[in-house]
């Protein structure tokens, strides 16, 4: 095998990430179009393809295009228009399948060419690395989520059968065959669906050392309150010791930390058994917990992260005190997270003057204080993300005031 500098590793890691988001935005687009009912596609409506819609839905993949023409009739006599409305939906299907397939050649590759990762040393390649998977679980789950895909790709396929006679899994239509795999593959439990990740994601999250998050312990946790008393991002004081100036870790500080939530919760959904055998693990896993509810998987698709990961320890043994820690984490989260954020956008919007105060009068400071420039509007920036997510999924709370921001 090539030297690992010849693979291109780090080239091919940038491309995928943006391809990936192009794909997860497709599949959000999909889903969305298809429950507006002024957006659904015109044959998924139509009275005359009813008949068609329900027989794919309750056959597919086995579509016996044949023996039932009586149940395909209205596609017969469009499948030329059905074909063209339905392309751009199944190419996006296909995009999907061949997304998996470099992600996990991708992933082979790094495997193989046992590549250091550590966020503090080599951020951009570890954070790309990170993203890539998160990225690819995203996808897959926005792609089961769209409910009428079976119907998308089976319509599709009924139409150019009928135009040109090729038949699923035949050598010049490799690629029908091989979308139902990859539907009956998002079917199955999430721990099946994802174990095959395991193997690459579990180095970095089972020994800590590999994956050190310098934000996650001053600042995840911590009251505005805390965060004043620690000085952060105030320029003229003497801030906490743990936020120099200059650090080697400096592009760690200002790293949101929504994105860091999401590799390590959905991170330890791959490699959960370090979460009874490392303690270090088990801290970052319910620090992560007690941040919130809910995971952003792309605009305002979330997911609770503490109701996926309860059902799915749940179907294994030896987790009963995994469920009893994401249970209080759940509760200290319902019970202080609104109080919390609401008190750190108050220290923030304070502090945020104060430093614009000062830069206007002192420039100069802008280049050696540019780090705590970057760290507020960092903070700011996990906060605004924060409330917009939770202005939708607000918990049964005593204080649904503390969700409401008028300065927003």
């Amino acid at each position: 095998m090539a030297m690992a500098y010849q693979q291109k590793l780090a080239e091919k890691l940038t491309i995928l990430n943006d391809r990936g988001t192009g794909v997860l935005l497709r599949m959000n687009y999909i889903k969305k179009t298809c429950l507006d009912p002024k957006l659904r596609p015109q044959y998924l409506t139509d009275k005359t393809m009813e008949a068609s819609v329900k027989y794919i839905n309750k056959k597919f993949p086995n579509i016996d295009f044949r023996g039932n023409s009586q149940y395909l009739v209205g596609i017969q006599k469009h499948k030329s228009e059905v074909m063209v409305a339905m392309s751009s939906y199944y190419d996006s299907f296909i995009d999907v399948m061949e997304f998996r397939d470099h992600v996990y050649e991708l992933l082979n590759t790094i495997d193989a060419c046992q590549c250091f990762f550590n966020i503090a040393v080599n951020f951009d390649f570890t954070k790309n690395y990170l993203e890539l998977i998160i990225t690819y679980i995203s996808v897959i789950i926005m792609l089961s989520r769209v409910e009428d895909k079976k119907v998308l790709v089976g319509m599709y396929n009924c139409a150019h059968e009928m135009s040109n006679g090729s038949r699923w899994g035949q050598p010049h239509c490799p690629s029908l065959s091989t979308l139902i795999c990859l539907f009956l593959f998002i079917s199955y439990p999430l721990f099946l669906i994802f174990s095959s990740l395991f193997l690459f994601y579990f180095p970095l999250l089972s020994s800590p050392p590999l994956f050190p998050l310098p934000r996650m312990s001053p600042s995840a946790d911590f009251k505005g309150s805390h965060w004043r008393l620690c000085t952060i991002v105030f320029c003229v004081s003497l801030c906490a010791p743990w936020f120099s100036s200059s650090c080697v870790s400096m592009a760690c500080e200002y790293l949101s930390l929504e994105v860091m939530e999401r590799w390590i919760l959905l991170g330890y959904l791959l490699c959960h058994s370090s979460l009874n055998t490392n303690q270090s693990s088990q801290e970052l896993w319910k620090m992560a917990l007690r941040s919130g509810l809910y995971l952003t998987i792309i605009r305002d698709e979330t997911i609770n992260i503490h109701k996926i990961t309860e059902d799915y320890f749940d179907g294994l043994k030896g987790y009963s005190k995994r469920i009893a820690d994401i249970k209080e984490c759940r509760e200290h989260v319902t019970v202080n997270s609104g109080a919390m954020h609401r008190e750190r956008r108050g220290f923030l919007r304070n502090a945020l003057k104060e430093l614009v105060k000062v830069l206007e009068d002192e420039p100069g400071l802008l280049g050696p204080k540019v780090l705590f420039v970057f760290m507020a509007l960092s903070f700011s920036r996990d906060e605004v993300l924060w409330l917009v997510r939770y202005s939708e999924n607000i918990p049964k709370t005593k204080t649904p005031e503390d969700y409401v921001d008028s300065y927003v």
